[in-house]
């Protein structure tokens, strides 16, 4: 048995301040020189990598759906074996999972972890309502230790004791804190959530600024308590990162684009490419320098339209790309990726105005729309053959995309599509995937310790074409 200490930060909903918290903690412990360990529940790259920066760590996304408890278990451990706290944020509300069950719930891994759960609550225009409130969640689902609520866009100090007389007497729950409400958000929003700590020129101070309202206003002391308090664990087995498949001699060259654009990935799936045997180089599509040598070439998800002009402007790097898709390089893209392999993208909603020319690897063309195209979970049968996903193979993933293919349905001069969606909307038709050559390219998120023969079948593909 190991101590992990530990806790959970949930919410009633998102949008109830969870990341303000989760972030500040992990800063204030930081600050302390503690060594803080950030996770994330659930699908979420922009979070996770705000608390990475809080924690000055990389975070850890933990998803009962993209994986299974014991590999939940193993990666936690072994991610935390060395922190004196783990932070885990919540995501949406606190029992809110993928079906009426609430399956994949932050419940759901707080009870998997046997973790501690901090609820924090939006305090606004209400008082003794928030004690029936934190008494439902307390009672909601057995298993669950609701260890105390830190409350959030309180209105004075009246307003605050009122709150903490009626949750702690009431609802016998502890009230950790009480944030005052704030005029701004030192973490802006746009379409997709919070803005990206990659363009957020005040990240640092923003950080901290987040820090000192939270050693104000919350017992940080009482909270490292609680996380010291979580029990023991038992010894999980080790994380099955995949074995190598090529020699070290052999090891082919995998490069994948981490900019402003694009620079979603999961640590983990770098992480089972090295594993796989894979030597990993880090490139932009904004620089024009030339790239080295690669054998092979992921493209994770971002924000190819806050970029696009300067995607567009960077000639030499959309001929590169698509003259290497055209050779056969074994090139993996998602979503904001996908989007870049197209001909072009259109900012406006109807697609008439502002298209910028891109890779044109794909003919087919994107437009940023207004509301949301595809967002949830994903699962998905591979119906086509390609060099990373076998035939007949069942993916689980995520998507979460404002874009949308131009013309109502695939025209006849696109490639195939490899994914049948069982569950979410894919690019048209409940399809998603395009094959052409060596190249795959998907609106689904995956994750690779959900998809464990991915990152092999990858170097493989890598190899070969290194091997000409």
């Amino acid at each position: 048995m190991t101590a992990f200490p530990r806790i959970i930060l949930a919410g009633l909903s998102g949008g109830s301040g969870k990341t303000f918290v989760s972030a500040g903690l992990a800063r204030a412990f930081a600050r302390r020189g503690l060594a803080v360990m950030p996770f994330k529940k659930g699908p979420d790259y922009i979070d996770a990598s705000w608390l990475s920066h809080a924690a000055k760590a990389t975070a850890t996304n933990l998803d009962p759906f993209l994986f299974p408890q014991g590999v939940i278990s193993a990666l936690f451990q072994e991610k935390a074996a060395h922190a004196d706290i783990s932070i885990v944020e919540g995501n949406r509300g606190l029992f809110d999972g993928k079906d009426f069950e609430g399956t994949c719930s932050t419940a759901e891994l707080a009870r998997q972890l046997s973790a501690p759960v901090i609820l924090v609550l939006d305090a606004t225009k209400m008082t003794r309502t928030a004690a029936a409130i934190v008494a439902g969640c307390r009672a909601f689902e057995p298993g669950l230790n609701l260890a105390g609520v830190i409350l959030n866009r309180t209105a004075g100090e009246r307003h605050r004791n009122i709150l903490k007389e009626c949750i702690e007497g009431l609802a016998g729950v502890p009230v950790l804190g009480a944030l005052p409400k704030s005029a701004r958000n030192p973490i802006p929003e746009r379409h997709m959530g919070l803005v990206s700590d990659q363009e957020h020129a005040g990240r640092e101070q923003a950080l901290d600024a987040i820090a000192d309202t939270i050693e104000a206003s919350v017992d940080v002391d009482r909270i490292l308590a609680i996380a010291q308090s979580a029990p023991s664990l038992e010894k999980a087995q080790s994380v099955p990162w995949p074995a190598s498949v090529v020699s070290p001699a052999q090891a082919p060259t995998i490069g994948y684009v981490f900019d402003a654009a694009l620079w979603f990935y999961y640590p983990e799936n770098l992480q089972a490419l090295e594993c796989a045997g894979a030597k990993l180089v880090r490139l932009s599509l904004l620089d024009p320098a030339p790239w080295p040598d690669i054998h092979g070439l992921y493209l994770g998800g971002g924000f190819p339209e806050t970029q696009a002009e300067a995607l567009s402007a960077n000639t030499s790097a959309r001929h590169r790309v698509r003259a290497l898709a055209q050779a056969g390089l074994p090139i993996y893209a998602e979503c904001g990726g996908f989007m870049y392999l197209c001909q072009s993208l259109a900012l406006d909603q109807d697609g008439c105005n502002g298209a910028h020319d891109l890779a044109g690897v794909f003919p087919l063309a994107t437009r940023l729309c207004p509301r949301p195209q595809g967002l949830g979970y994903v699962e998905a049968l591979v119906e086509v053959e390609n060099p990373f996903h076998p035939l007949g193979a069942h993916i689980t993933g995520h998507e979460f995309h404002y874009s949308a293919c131009m013309d109502p349905a695939l025209p006849t001069l696109a490639p195939p599509t490899a994914l049948k969606m069982l569950r979410g909307q894919g690019m048209i038709g409940k399809r998603d995937g395009l094959v052409l050559n060596n190249t795959f390219a998907s609106y689904t998120h995956i994750h690779a310790l959900g998809t464990p023969h991915w990152a092999p079948n990858f170097v493989r593909a890598a190899l070969a074409y290194k091997q000409g």
